[in-house]
Formats: structure tokens, sequence, C-alpha cells
């Protein structure tokens, strides 16, 4: 049976993104930037619900509860006509937690944290972040929340949520997929085997 089709965006820029920073779950805020990136989104997902002949209202609407998604969710949501606050939350949608190295930068990390470092970069998919998560941990949570979906979905949350919806439906092997970029201010469109990236 076909799965519903998944429409993913991932929140727009924070001044830690801009700055390299490992935001997990720390609550920053969308910047001007991110802002401006949700807005397009809203524009293209009007456009891309559009062509499918229903009213853009009656697809679901999910976001992590983290405040950034949130936010882009809700910008998107104004430029489509909807109501702003109308879409539920779900916490398994958060991004991967990277424990004691949020806030810090990569560069940062090499002079603190050198050994993990290193242990990570040799398996950044299975690596148990200090005090937080792997990637093969985040991808069970977003596993059962993917299956469970029940009809077309609408999805604001993380880079790492996308990396491993892209693992699971096997777009990507996971090594690639821990790598690869996820693009703020693009629509990825999940049909459960597939994956096409709207900008």
């Amino acid at each position: 049976m076909p799965r519903p089709i998944l429409y993913f965006v991932r929140h727009g820029e924070t001044d830690w993104n801009r700055d390299r920073r490992l935001q997990g779950q720390h609550d920053i805020p969308l910047n001007a930037l991110g802002r401006t990136q949700a807005e397009h989104c809203g524009v293209l997902l009007r456009d891309l619900l559009a062509r499918n002949g229903r009213a853009i209202a009656d697809y679901n609407y999910v976001s992590s509860p983290l405040g950034r998604a949130r936010e882009t969710m809700e910008l998107m949501r104004g430029g489509m006509g909807l109501e702003p606050g109308a879409y539920r939350t779900d916490a398994r949608l958060m991004e991967m937690s990277f424990g004691r190295w949020e806030g810090f930068t990569y560069a940062e990390l090499q002079s603190r944290e050198a050994a993990a470092l290193a242990e990570q970069q040799r398996d950044k998919w299975g690596f148990v972040l200090p005090s937080g998560e792997s990637y093969a941990q985040l991808e069970k949570r977003v596993q059962v929340w993917y299956e469970g979906l029940e009809r077309e979905t609408v999805a604001a949350a993380h880079g790492g949520v996308c990396r491993v919806l892209m693992a699971y439906i096997g777009v990507a092997e996971p090594a690639a997929a821990s790598m690869g970029n996820i693009g703020q201010g693009v629509v990825y469109v999940f049909d459960g085997k597939s994956m096409i990236r709207h900008e």
C-alpha cells in the first residue's frame, strides 16, 4: 500500500546555524533570514499542494515542539492563508540531542572533546554523543512517527530528522545521510520510496 506523501521542511536559519553551532534541542529562535526562508516555503507548499486538487487545509500539519520549527510552521501556514496556530506538535520530531556538545562549533570541540570527536567521525551514524543521542537512536523514534502517518502530511522539523528519513526510506545510505547538507528554505517531498527537493 502506498505511503502517504510527506512534505518536509527544515526550520529556517537561526543565529546558531549561521555560526555553525550545534543546536540540537536548544530552543534558538529564527533570525531574519530564517523567517524569510519559512515564508518562501509557504509559497512553495501552496503551489505544490494546489496541484493535487485538494484544499490545502485538508492536509495534516505537524511540527517539532522546538520554537524554531513552530515559528517556521506558523509563518508557512500564514502565507498559505491558514490559521497559523492550527497544527499539532509531536516530540518525536525534535532534533537529535547533541548532549554536552550543544552550543559549540566543531572547531571549539576539537580542543575540548578530541577523542570523542575522532570516534564520532569514524561512525557518525552509530556514535552516541556525550549525554546525547546517535542518528541510529533518532531514526528509531522518527520511524515510529513516520509509519504512523495516515494521510498526506506537512511537517516542520530539523536537519537530523530529514537525514534519518532519507536513510529509513532508502534514498541514502546512513553514512551519506549523516554527512549531507539539508537545506533551509527548501521543501522535501517523500513518497515512501523516493525524495524530491523543491527550492
